[in-house]
């Protein structure tokens, strides 16, 4: 009885824990177990299986239009300025970075009734990621104005595309450019210059592809952006270029960016040295018209200075058939400088011509002393009977005497001549008149130059 019972007993235990393994527990836990949980990235994998099957979706077809028409595919655009890495004036063109954002709506990979029928809430799957392009349709885009161009690869393809329930789709690209730039620099370096980005479709025409701007904040920049080369951004559009062709009609957006330099920059870097050469010029105005090695070393020293700023300066310029504001300024320096050279050459004439004057007065003093004592001598030897009066002699010998040594020279009334006949050369004269006429003249020009260039108006001729 013992040996039947324990028997039993046995039995019941091997059969329970054969159930337990085959159905994940015993018959006294089993109405307790807990729920699994969901997987969702294989219900991601399941959803992207059945929206993209090659019976389901063709990625050469574009995605119907708006009310699933066959209207064109509407695709918004967004642009977000990464950075500005170079702007040349003498390639125009300019270098940049940038996100740029397209969103489309493509009805084949809505997934949204997909969701319900799993009970999956929509906020659990907000949207499916994938990074490779090729799956899915996308828009032909190129830049119409760009010269070179790349995407970042490292560490993985800087690309990404969203797959939202509804059917959307966003693709986000981050792509480094060399777009041209076509500049007017007559007023440089008190110019503007509008440098533009040309997004359009290369093979889709206005009747298959539209690009609109997404929303208000289409155009968006980095916080910390900052351009190089003495720039900064004066302002910024987002327009619209649709262009006609001998092949249709083209959908096109455009950015329109203002880049205004910064002046401080080049009023260091180019007026300020080359005032200074002019000014250190004007030095040998109050050096001795004799140094002669002094003033022709700082004459032709400062010449060699304006010179190689000038070629400085245009050296960062391109060639241009235009007279730019820097060439004015620069132009007239070179004058300047140039002219106190040729001041010093005037000078050096006027000083030889005194003193081929001087050693004419000397030579007719001499005459005139000789004379002077043959006249007195014959006033002696004459017999004619003198007055004892010292006054009637000093009468009778008058008709030998200079004029001049009589009546005193006639002083001017006019200060400035009075000032001028203080120097007895005429080349010290030459001197003392350039160490006002050249300041004078200077400050005019800076007077007319600066107020005219900076109240001048851009134009932008392209």
């Amino acid at each position: 009885m013992v040996f039947y019972i324990l028997h039993t007993f046995l039995l019941l235990n091997y059969l329970s824990q054969t159930e337990s393994m085959r159905t994940g527990g015993n018959i006294f836990t089993r109405r307790y177990k807990e729920p699994k949980e969901t997987n969702y990235r294989q219900i991601e994998k399941q959803i992207l299986d059945d929206i993209l099957g090659p019976k389901v979706y063709d990625p050469r077809i574009r995605p119907a239009g708006e009310n699933t028409t066959d209207g064109p595919s509407m695709v918004y655009v967004n642009v977000f300025m990464r950075s500005f890495s170079k702007i040349d004036d003498v390639k125009m063109e300019y270098s940049f970075q940038i996100t740029l954002r397209q969103q489309w709506n493509d009805k084949r990979l809505r997934f949204k009734e997909k969701l319900e029928g799993m009970g999956v809430e929509e906020d659990k799957i907000r949207y499916l990621t994938m990074t490779d392009a090729s799956k899915v349709w996308m828009p032909d885009t190129f830049f119409r104005n760009e010269k070179i161009g790349r995407f970042h690869s490292i560490l993985t393809p800087n690309l990404y595309i969203r797959v939202f329930p509804g059917g959307d789709v966003l693709y986000s690209i981050r792509v480094s450019l060399i777009c041209t730039c076509g500049m007017y620099l007559a007023l440089f370096p008190f110019d503007e210059q509008t440098c533009n980005l040309d997004v359009a479709s290369y093979g889709w025409t206005k009747n298959d592809l539209i690009y609109v701007w997404k929303g208000a904040g289409a155009l968006q920049f980095a916080g910390n952006l900052s351009l190089p080369g003495g720039f900064k951004l004066a302002n910024s559009t987002n327009k619209y270029c649709d262009v006609k062709t001998a092949t249709g009609e083209y959908s096109c957006l455009r950015v329109d960016l203002v880049f205004a330099r910064e002046l401080s920059f080049y009023i260091v870097t180019i007026y300020v040295p080359c005032f200074m050469i002019v000014v250190v010029s004007w030095f040998s105005f109050w050096l001795d018209y004799k140094a002669v090695p002094a003033r022709v070393a700082l004459g032709v020293t400062t010449l060699l200075a304006m010179s190689t700023t000038m070629a400085s300066i245009q050296k960062s310029l391109p060639p241009v058939a235009y007279t730019k504001a820097v060439d004015v300024w620069s132009g007239v320096c070179v004058f300047f400088v140039f002219s106190a050279l040729l001041e010093y050459a005037l000078v050096n004439y006027a000083s030889r011509s005194d003193a081929q004057r001087a050693a004419k007065q000397k030579e007719r003093k001499e005459k005139e002393l000789e004379l002077c004592a043959f006249n007195a001598e014959q006033i002696e030897d004459s017999s004619h009977t003198h007055s004892l009066d010292p006054l009637l002699r000093r009468i009778e010998g008058a008709q030998f005497i200079p004029p001049a040594s009589i009546y005193p020279p006639r002083l001017p009334t006019n200060r400035v001549s009075l000032w001028m006949r203080n120097f007895k050369f005429a080349a010290k004269k030459i001197d003392v008149f350039s160490r006002v006429f050249f300041p004078s003249v200077f400050a005019i020009f800076n007077c007319l130059y600066w107020s005219f260039y900076l109240t001048r108006e851009q134009q932008n001729k392209r």
